[in-house]
């Protein structure tokens, strides 16, 4: 076990101590270790890449980690009324639609790389956004218009969106390509 990948797995306990904060209506507890697994993801690829430290092993958690992340996060905020049930519906979808593509692809016998394209970089970035900025808005660090996390929260919807169709077709052409 590297320093990346006990990051990696710091994050994804992180996770389930975050919801239970937030349930508990420990606001500003939940956005420091929102923050604290945040800022964990940044650095453990970064530390990878530096110490020369990059494995399977942290190649499958990595992406595993910021899925527990992202998706906990969207469904306790949306079950608290706090991001729209409908966005959290669309990013958890985008994720489903990628994994069962990987799904076909692996039932299909085609080989693929899993490696994010640019615009899914830019939607995760996006959707860690907006669970910072509603969470700033539940504890009340920070107060918003509501018109600001409205443009936010359909702005991460479109990206998502963007960013599914992107895999869906890219998924389409690897398999017409090996075909």
């Amino acid at each position: 076990m590297n320093i990346p990948n006990t990051l990696t797995v710091l994050r994804i306990i992180l996770v389930p101590i975050m919801v239970i904060c937030l349930i508990q209506a420990y606001y500003v507890e939940a956005f420091v270790i929102f923050i604290f697994a945040s800022i964990t993801d940044g650095l453990d690829g970064f530390l990878a890449r530096v110490l020369k430290q990059k494995s399977v092993l942290g190649a499958y958690l990595d992406p595993l980690a910021d899925k527990a992340l992202i998706a906990s996060a969207f469904v306790t905020l949306s079950i608290m009324g706090i991001i729209p049930a409908w966005l959290t519906v669309i990013v958890i979808s985008r994720d489903f639609v990628i994994l069962v593509g990987i799904c076909v692809l692996t039932f299909l016998s085609v080989s693929f790389e899993i490696r994010p394209a640019p615009i899914s970089k830019i939607t995760t970035a996006l959707q860690f956004a907006t669970i910072f900025f509603a969470m700033l808005a539940v504890s009340k660090l920070l107060v918003f218009e509501p018109l600001f996390l409205d443009i936010i929260f359909w702005l991460t919807a479109g990206l998502t969106v963007l960013s599914g169709l992107n895999y869906i077709i890219k998924g389409v052409q690897h398999i017409n390509s090996s075909t």
